[in-house]
């Protein structure tokens, strides 16, 4: 089996399937036996020979940049395909179970898909009846990345009492501007970016008039803890959930 996302790859390992991995995409780096693994290619362009030498049983993919487009050919060559793309919650638990059935480790699979379930649940009742906070999450600054309504971090930030000011952009990862940010008014800025908070702070400190830049309320998340669909996110959550707590407090 070869897995063609990070995502997939954290997916696979939680779901019991680690030993079944033969390779893995040059971004797959958790949890600590992927960085080992032959890499089969990036997410600009997947490395169809050493694909094809493997023979796989199984591909593990994700649908999104470049290299999608070369999935068509592996297809053609009869190597099954399993599509990874969890959009909410509710599918990364489903992704596990599936993955499971399909590597022959159902059991731990299944513990792991419940585990999720049993923690998102627990996080969930501690953040009823918070108010309401519009947060702008920017995912890179050059280009000013953000996600969507459709992507599941906007799950996190809805979670945790956060509205997501570019929730109805028709794109999953639009590039916006700062206008765009000026005019939405977020109350909270969280950035996945790698870069430390004295970056994000002198970013927007050229912008006094949006409600976080007013009242501190700039802040630095885990992006790969919340931006990989994956059992990470509860604690990527539990994380982003404590920034917005700090928003409430200083207001």
């Amino acid at each position: 089996m070869i897995s063609l996302a990070p995502h997939v790859t954290e997916l696979a390992f939680a779901a019991g399937g680690g030993a079944s991995l033969i390779a893995v995409d040059e971004n797959s780096d958790y949890p600590a036996a992927a960085k080992a693994l032959p890499k089969a290619g990036s997410f600009r362009a997947i490395d169809l020979e050493r694909i094809v030498a493997a023979k796989p049983d199984l591909l593990l993919v994700w649908l999104h940049g470049p290299s999608a487009r070369q999935l068509e050919p592996l297809r053609q060559l009869g190597i099954p395909l399993f599509y990874s793309q969890p959009k909410r919650f509710a599918d990364i638990p489903s992704n596990l179970r599936r993955i499971g059935q399909l590597l022959g480790s159902s059991a731990q699979a299944e513990q792991a898909a419940r585990r999720f379930e049993q923690d998102l649940a627990a996080l969930r009742r501690q953040q009823q009846g918070k108010p309401k906070l519009s947060v702008f999450y920017q995912v890179w600054d050059k280009p000013l990345y953000t996600l969507n309504g459709q992507h599941i971090v906007s799950d996190a930030i809805a979670l945790c009492g956060g509205n997501n000011v570019f929730a109805s952009l028709p794109v999953t990862a639009p590039v916006v501007t700062d206008e765009a940010v000026i005019a939405a008014n977020p109350q909270v800025i969280l950035s996945a970016a790698m870069r430390q908070n004295d970056d994000l702070l002198r970013r927007w400190q050229r912008m006094p008039g949006i409600a976080a830049v007013q009242n501190r309320q700039l802040h630095q998340v885990n992006g790969d803890l919340l931006n990989r669909p994956t059992p990470r996110m509860i604690e990527g959550t539990r994380q982003l959930c404590a920034k917005l707590d700090l928003a409430r407090r200083h207001p």
